[in-house]
């Protein structure tokens, strides 16, 4: 049997076996469970080992973070889930905002292939771990949480909030993503670099769209500032941003940044040296 076909085979086995174990322990809905099982079969189909294990890495440990301080997450659970557009069981919008563009760039490298798409593939998922890890992370601060835009003190998990522990955050998730590429695009410490500032990159993009452009509802009933189009059996007022940008295109386009950043970095040296 040809050797593309073995590895869509076996892309489609892995992948259906991570989806259904990451449903089975709730870190993804039932049409979370499916879009991973596609993004996953394309992106081992496409690319096999060398483009599946950052894929892995950047949803094993998203998903694992995402249970650490059960306790103080319990005791914000309420207002969080009252203010996020979606919870923390991820569904297919989630995982398509997520790793959507790291698909796409998966069958663009499939068409055309090039080193520059690894590389900017890597962008994209460093992107989504830096954004993932610093709201996990900044949750769970204790220090001042600040809006990106006007500066001023929010609740940690706003939108558009940051803080010194969840920038740092930020720079841990990309950089995971980056060394997790290393070993199979042999990626130079320079390139490791490009990546890791990419993900930071694209994660403060979407700090800046999430305060500046997302939509934002005020509810008439409680008066909380939400990103949810119900709320208290209601329709919330419009306060800011467009409706039509909603929390998974504020992700695609921090996956976006990431891609384009990265892809930018590893050509600006080339084009200096011209």
């Amino acid at each position: 049997m040809p050797e593309p076909i073995v590895r869509i085979l076996v892309g489609i086995v892995a992948a259906g076996l991570i989806a259904l174990l990451a449903h089975r322990v709730r870190f993804l809905g039932a049409s979370g469970a499916w879009a991973t099982f596609v993004l996953g079969a394309l992106v081992f189909g496409t690319g096999g080992v060398p483009w599946s294990v950052p894929l892995i890495t950047f949803f094993v440990l998203s998903s694992i973070l995402s249970r650490f301080g059960p306790r103080r997450k319990r005791m914000m659970a309420q207002r969080l889930e009252r203010v996020f557009e979606k919870g923390s069981t991820r569904d297919a919008g989630q995982v398509a905002a997520n790793g959507g563009v790291a698909g796409i760039i998966a069958l663009a490298n499939l068409i055309a292939p090039s080193p520059l798409w690894f590389t900017a593939y890597l962008g994209s998922l460093a992107a989504a771990a830096a954004d993932t890890w610093a709201t996990e992370i900044g949750v769970l601060a204790t220090g001042r949480t600040i809006s990106i835009v006007g500066f001023s003190v929010v609740e940690p998990g706003t939108s558009g909030g940051i803080s010194l522990p969840g920038t740092l955050g930020a720079l841990a998730g990309a950089c995971s993503v980056a060394l997790a590429g290393m070993p199979w695009g042999d990626l130079p410490l320079g390139e490791l670099l490009v990546v890791t500032t990419a993900g930071v990159i694209g994660m403060l993009a979407d700090s800046l769209a999430g305060a500046s452009v997302q939509a934002r509802y005020r509810c008439e009933t409680c008066g909380l500032i939400t990103e949810q189009r119900m709320h208290c059996g209601g329709v919330p007022a419009p306060v800011a941003g467009r409706a039509w940008i909603t929390n998974d295109v504020v992700n695609v386009l921090c996956c976006a940044v990431g891609a384009l950043a990265a892809a930018l970095g590893l050509l600006l040296p080339c084009l200096r040296a011209r």
